[in-house]
């Protein structure tokens, strides 16, 4: 059984899933009809092998054929690493339909655009899988022209796109559409085509076949079906309740016509004084000043509050005009007149970039040590 891990992992990643997928080999406890081992990302909690099923991964492809109307002419940009269940969808999902995977390397954001031209040797990419920040970057490097009319659809998901990413894609021209899954569930769980993006681009779509979805009373969101994963490996903890609903620690809601919506993760939740913030409520703000590109929100300990609101952002240097404290004062007045006083950021920093996991997800952990090591003090933190 391929068990990948990535070669971004940093050693002590490394070490630790080779011991406990080394282990788990050596106890048997890799479920038969284990097509593959992924480690989870780690974004929060521990990070853990999962055992995805042959059967799985090809009910999940049958399900995307549908739900995307995908056909064997399809070309389609190896864009994400096979270590990455988007990735590895990519490598079985071309193989179960016969659709073609063009295999070039690190597709790198710069480079991208070369590629989805085309070249004399190369066939036209039809289809692109994307987390959020490579179509940001994607966007940036290619401007404001129409995409290459040989391009059908552009898969984002791997993270919470933002309303504001996703209509600055719509905008352009850009086939996009929406999807939501994990590791747990073979990739995607529900996905919006593109049509489904125009008429709402902040709906990740209606369950694929076979899946179901629903909210708990905490508002988080559970799911099961055929495509779950068999186990997790080198590890004692259950994959899915009693009754199979895996709980993904994200929160959600599903409007009158099944279409979900993700609203953050639980681990996204801060809690200060007893005021219950949430960090995606506070980065959209942040994303909504034209001088801030990407924004991260997270707590940090606090003896009076037990948690205060940090933030990390990345600025346009238009900003730098108003020097190392001025923009600080410009954002923070901009929050105090979009959010209640519990939900300001009290410590800031400013970056080059938001750091990233190794599936390109935002590292939160990292966030977080950074705003505690070289984070700026903002306005008084009194109420």
């Amino acid at each position: 059984v391929p068990a990948l891990l990535h070669p971004e992992l940093t050693r002590a990643e490394w070490t630790g899933g080779v011991k406990a997928l080394a282990g788990a080999g050596r106890a048997g406890r890799v479920p038969p009809g284990t097509a593959a081992v992924l480690w989870t990302s780690g974004t929060s909690g521990r990070p853990r092998g999962v055992a995805l099923g042959h059967r799985g991964l090809a009910l999940h492809a049958e399900a995307t054929r549908e739900r995307l109307s995908l056909d064997p002419r399809d070309v389609w940009l190896a864009s994400l690493s096979p270590a990455h269940v988007g990735g590895l969808a990519l490598v079985t999902r071309s193989l179960l339909l016969g659709s073609t995977l063009l295999a070039l390397g690190p597709s790198s954001s710069d480079r991208m655009p070369d590629l989805l031209r085309g070249g004399d040797s190369l066939p036209a990419v039809t289809h692109l899988s994307l987390v959020p920040t490579q179509l940001r970057r994607l966007l940036d490097a290619w401007g404001d022209d129409a995409p290459p009319g040989t391009l059908r659809l552009v898969l984002v998901g791997g993270a919470r796109a933002p309303a504001e990413l996703v209509e600055r894609a719509l905008f352009s021209g850009w086939p996009v559409a929406l999807t939501y899954g994990m590791t747990e569930m073979s990739s995607q769980v529900a996905t919006a085509a593109p049509a489904e993006v125009l008429y709402d681009p902040e709906s990740v779509g209606r369950p694929l076949r076979g899946v179901e979805i629903r909210i708990a009373d905490s508002g988080e969101i559970w799911t099961r079906g055929a495509t779950r994963a068999l186990a997790y490996v080198g590890t004692e903890d259950s994959l899915a309740d009693p009754d199979g609903w895996y709980h993904t620690g994200d929160l959600g809601e599903l409007d009158e016509a099944g279409r979900l919506r993700i609203r953050g993760r639980r681990s996204d939740r801060i809690v200060s004084g007893g005021v219950t913030v949430d960090a995606v409520e506070v980065e959209k703000v942040l994303r909504s000043h034209p001088w801030v590109g990407e924004a991260a929100v997270v707590g940090l300990p606090d003896p009076e509050w037990g948690e205060r609101v940090a933030a990390a952002v990345v600025l346009d240097r238009a900003a730098g005009d108003e020097g190392e404290d001025g923009w600080r004062s410009t954002l923070d007045r901009w929050c105090r007149e979009r959010l209640s006083v519990a939900k300001i950021p009290r410590r800031w920093v400013d970056l080059e970039g938001l750091p990233l996991n190794a599936n390109g997800k935002l590292d939160r952990e990292t966030v977080r040590r950074i705003l505690l090591e070289r984070g700026q003090p903002g306005r008084s933190s009194r109420r």
